[in-house]
């Protein structure tokens, strides 16, 4: 368990001179699930292996428990981390995948054993222990190779696209299999993915990249809710987010012209737009396919519709309105389904209260950042280098010296002998 911050990141490849990462900065707590989310070649997983300390980063500062670790070797950052490709070894069972790190490492047979045999349990897959990999689904393999990581106990977990590999319903069931284990395991997860899906289902924050550039940080709910830009108003939901041209008109009052009406903004949102002083502008309206009411009322604006999805109860009606292509979910409780169909008219309107408001630049004019979100207080850290501490100050000590010193510590009233032994970062040997 542990925080890990990261202040001022950059990082440029050297041999090409691209820019991956940006002057990234977080704060992420101990025991939090932060997702980082974005398109292909936006950083994440360049993110995720500076943490690791797979790759070297240009600038700024990595701190894991207090420490800081730019120069300290991936093995020595108590993290662990679960690839996209699982990275199994085919000729072992699945027993001895799990155990092999603890191995490496010289825990005692006796523990090795109880973590895996634990760690199986908690993946359900007690009964695959023996079989290897070619034996195994995709599931399955994805769940050893999860176990291979928890029973090291880490500070941090790392996961890179974990599920990318598997169909829709596995990956249903496995993003529910990462939650239990986020329950059961109470420790700091970092987690990369490039499904917004995954990232609103398992995240406690959520960070979108876009070409290196950090666009939003936040809670699920406030990142949907609440977009900083455009962008991540169409990246976060499925369908994404209808854009129409429009233009805010200042008079007595804020208005928004858009299409062909002209809409009042309400008390709340007059009185925050005369705070900034926002001057009139043309401006991007976002609306999303939820709240796009369709009607049989010829009040509402009419489109022409080119796709219809059926969705079971409900429909997206894909349709074209004066050059603008926009979705509407519509649902049978509302309208006759049966009505919408390729070709066919169909009306629509939207509420005042769920209309987001972008200015030429694709900001937010409601949008206030949080900076504490991106620039973390760090004053207080500990600034050492592991490189420059002792790793086994007691390197001759037998595993039956350690099982006597936990017997007198009072260790055993809060934790078990094998909790304990699990806790240190240098184990003692079984001689």
């Amino acid at each position: 368990m542990a925080e890990v911050i990261l202040k001022n990141v950059k990082k440029v490849y050297e041999d090409s001179g691209v820019l991956a990462l940006s002057d990234f900065n977080i704060n992420i707590r101990d025991k939090e699930f932060v997702v980082l989310v974005g398109p292909s070649g936006c950083g994440k997983s360049t993110t995720l292996r500076m943490i690791a300390g797979l790759d070297e980063i240009t600038e700024g500062s990595i701190y894991i428990d207090g420490v800081l670790v730019n120069k300290v070797p991936p093995k020595d950052r108590d993290i662990a981390m679960v690839f996209q490709d699982y990275a199994l070894y085919p000729h072992m069972t699945v027993y001895d995948n799990i155990a092999y790190g603890l191995k490496l490492r010289k825990y005692p047979k006796r523990v090795i054993d109880e973590k895996v045999r634990e760690a199986a349990k908690i993946l359900d897959i007690e009964d695959l222990l023996k079989r290897k990999p070619k034996a195994l689904s995709g599931g399955q393999r994805q769940r050893v190779a999860i176990g291979r990581a928890i029973v090291r106990t880490p500070k941090v977990f790392l996961m890179d696209e974990p599920l990318s590999n598997l169909d829709a319903k596995l990956r249903n069931q496995m993003r529910a299999e990462i939650l239990k284990l986020r329950k059961k395991m109470q420790t700091t997860f970092v987690y990369v993915t490039h499904d917004q899906t995954e990232a609103m289902t398992l995240g406690d924050r959520i960070v979108i990249l876009k070409d290196g550039i950090t666009q939003q940080i936040g809670a699920p709910k406030e990142v949907f809710s609440n977009p900083a830009n455009i962008f991540v108003a169409g990246f976060i939901g499925t369908p994404q987010m209808n854009f129409f041209k429009g233009r805010l008109v200042k008079r007595d009052r804020y208005y928004i012209a858009t299409m062909d009406r002209e809409i009042a903004l309400s008390d709340e949102r007059q009185a925050f737009l005369r705070g900034k002083n926002t001057p009139p502008q043309d401006i991007t309206i976002g609306v999303r396919p939820e709240h796009m009411n369709v009607s049989k009322s010829e009040t509402y604006s009419g489109g022409t519709i080119d796709v219809v999805e059926m969705m079971g109860s409900s429909i997206y009606i894909h349709f074209n309105f004066m050059g603008n292509s926009a979705i509407a979910l519509a649902r049978d409780k509302d309208v006759d389904l049966s009505e919408f169909k390729a070709g066919n008219k169909v009306l629509f309107d939207f509420n005042e209260e769920n209309i987001h408001i972008f200015d030429e630049e694709g900001l937010n004019l409601e949008y206030e950042l949080h900076e504490e979100e991106f620039l973390p207080e760090i004053d207080n850290t500990e600034e050492k280098n592991e490189e420059e501490t002792e790793e086994n100050p007691n390197p001759k000590e037998t595993f039956e010296d350690e099982e006597a010193r936990y017997k007198k510590s009072g260790e055993k009233e809060k934790h078990s002998f094998i909790d304990y032994i699990m806790s240190k970062k240098n184990p003692p040997k079984d001689e």
